[in-house]
């Protein structure tokens, strides 16, 4: 969830609250990452799209600058096409799991996953 009330820049400095370094070039990574969080970082995050909070959500996990970062279903109820999101996912992504029906059917780089035929005919679109 976001901070509706917040703006998406203020959202993103909310994940960063525990460092005590400058926050800058990490807030600029996510907006390299998210470009539309860049066009509208002084809106409410309440204002934004389900997508669009989605990816302020993990920007704001980003701002931890975490090690490991795990997403379960991070394009669940984004829209309009999951399969793009899906690939920004993997795009990003240093190791990625694919899971059906609980059980995982893939595991590898991001990189191998969106190069794999089958992961791309399955579950990206073709």
């Amino acid at each position: 969830n976001v901070f509706v009330s917040l703006s998406v820049e203020e959202n993103l400095e909310m994940g960063a609250f525990i460092r005590d370094d400058d926050i800058s070039q990490s807030k600029e990574q996510v907006f390299e990452l998210f470009p539309i969080l860049a066009e509208k970082r002084a809106q409410p995050a309440g204002e934004l799209s389900g997508g669009q909070r989605q990816q302020v959500a993990v920007g704001r996990a980003l701002m931890t600058q975490p090690r490991l970062l795990m997403l379960d279903e991070p394009t669940a109820g984004v829209s309009p096409i999951v399969e793009q999101n899906a690939r920004q996912a993997l795009e990003i992504a240093d190791h990625g799991f694919v899971l059906v029906q609980g059980t995982n059917r893939f595991t590898d780089t991001g990189e191998a996953l969106l190069a794999n035929e089958e992961v791309r005919r399955s579950f990206l679109g073709g």
